[in-house]
């Protein structure tokens, strides 16, 4: 791991120590971008505040994770990536990633911060922005299917939208993020849980190898054989590392999918404790927005049709609406609204337990009323907690460790329930903040008090509040990944 020395692994500490000095060193991350446009090849390119290029290089999904940058840099190659993470450690400027909106944040050598968006639905403050240079991976925007070892070569520019639809002009599809908008490398890089998770297990457990730039600009293959403690890392680490431009993948065939979507959630604990078929999978979510609270549940089966019966309780509901259809993969995550609560500040929580029981369905809708009313009070505009119900056999898709989850055993939760608030407000930042870290705490005792043996569960990254302590996310992966890099 030589090449990592001046790598720190003092990730989200070393952002508050930075914020006096990056104002004081304004001028000379100018003249840091001066460098990189003379120092990188033609086909790579600098902007600055005014470009319609730097606009869309700045944008995030949540105002909670802005910052104007001082220029953006989109490179055309990994080796022009290579000579701009040369400079900006010399320069000890900060620095962000962003190929389409991803979200990350690593401390290279001589204070030097990099933080990366693929997508840019992180949401806490300085994750995927930063005063210095935001550097766009929007060049690496390729999808290459490989019928022959089965693998799609990704970009990491790229939203998963574009994936899905590229791979489905071959009949096949890769375990990607669940809804529309979400960049690739948060998810390739952090976890990723979707409706083929049951089948195919995590998205880091389908990676085959990551290109990866290092901090002294060297570009490498990291493999589970060329590198397995790399590889390790960079599986559930994100962009600690140096920074990840393209992700070679596992694909699978894919046929049209059968859904439905009701504004209805009974029956979803029946289902949940009797079906077992890994193509079956149900999607709930309660929100609350201007006073009004609605459900919206979506069934899944992987194929055009379902089997006789393994819906027929569901269907039954009466409800409000219904949308069922056979459609192709990448229409169905297309349809899902995740960009429709861009905008807002926001914040995300992770709580993991095991099976959704009638009680259990039942404390979250309390829990959305609870808290809807309480953020309305404020400058809250809409609140979120999905249900996302998983079979047991989840994390038995890979044998390759990962640093997430670093464990995977029957501690872990293999369902989830993910907490969403939005607000407008900068001043109500600390207060919602501390409102949906209460409602996490109270559901997750909720699920220990149930007999759920979760409490020692790791929280999922791309779902962690700020503050989170590393050790809540990673385990004793710390200190392993700590004592290699």
């Amino acid at each position: 791991m030589t090449l990592l020395l001046g790598l720190s692994f003092a990730v989200i500490s070393g952002l508050i120590g930075l914020s006096m000095s990056t104002e004081l060193r304004k001028a000379d991350y100018t003249a840091t971008c001066y460098e990189i446009a003379a120092a990188v090849s033609s086909a790579s390119k600098v902007y600055y505040s005014g470009s319609p290029h730097y606009i869309m290089d700045n944008y995030h999904w949540a105002s909670s994770n802005f910052q104007l940058s001082t220029c953006s840099f989109e490179p055309a190659n990994a080796e022009d990536v290579g000579i701009a993470l040369r400079l900006l450690a010399q320069n000890q400027t900060p620095f962000a990633v962003s190929p389409s909106t991803l979200w990350l944040a690593f401390l290279l050598s001589h204070s030097a911060v990099l933080k990366v968006k693929s997508g840019g639905h992180s949401v806490n403050s300085g994750f995927s922005s930063t005063p210095g240079v935001q550097i766009a991976l929007s060049s690496f925007s390729e999808v290459v299917y490989d019928a022959n070892d089965q693998t799609a070569t990704i970009g990491l520019g790229l939203i998963w939208d574009d994936v899905y639809s590229e791979l489905d002009q071959h009949g096949v599809t890769v375990v990607g993020a669940k809804t529309t908008g979400v960049g690739v490398g948060g998810i390739v890089l952090g976890g990723g849980r979707i409706y083929l998770s049951n089948q195919y297990g995590l998205s880091v457990d389908n990676v085959v190898s990551f290109e990866l730039v290092m901090p002294n600009g060297t570009v490498a293959s990291i493999t589970s054989s060329s590198d397995p403690d790399l590889f390790y890392g960079l599986r559930g680490r994100f962009n600690n590392f140096g920074i990840v431009t393209t992700v070679i993948m596992k694909t699978y065939t894919q046929s049209q999918v059968w859904i439905n979507g009701m504004h209805s959630m009974r029956h979803v604990a029946n289902f949940v404790s009797t079906v077992t078929d890994p193509k079956a999978c149900v999607y709930s979510t309660t929100n609350y927005a201007a006073g009004v609270a609605v459900i919206l549940t979506i069934l899944f089966y992987d194929a055009p049709t379902y089997p006789d019966g393994i819906f027929n309780e569901l269907l039954a509901i009466p409800h409000f609406a219904e949308d069922i259809s056979t459609r192709p993969y990448s229409n169905f995550i297309q349809t899902l609204p995740a960009n429709a609560s861009s905008g807002p500040r926001a914040m995300f929580h992770w709580v993991p337990i095991e099976d959704f029981t009638l009680s259990m369905l039942q404390m979250v809708k309390n829990q959305t009323l609870f808290y809807g009313e309480k953020l309305s009070q404020s400058s809250g505009v809409l609140i979120s907690y999905d249900l996302v119900p998983l079979l047991p056999s989840l994390y038995s898709h890979s044998n390759t460790p990962s640093a997430f989850p670093s464990l995977r055993d029957s501690g872990q939760g293999y369902s989830f329930i993910e907490v969403y608030y939005g607000w407008t407000n900068p001043n109500d930042d600390e207060a919602i903040l501390q409102l949906g870290a209460e409602s996490a705490a109270y559901m997750k005792q909720f699920a220990v008090d149930a007999g759920h043996n979760v409490s020692n569960a790791l929280l999922y990254p791309n779902c962690a509040p700020p503050g989170t302590a590393l050790a809540d996310m990673y385990g004793d992966a710390v200190s392993s990944l700590h004592s290699k890099y």
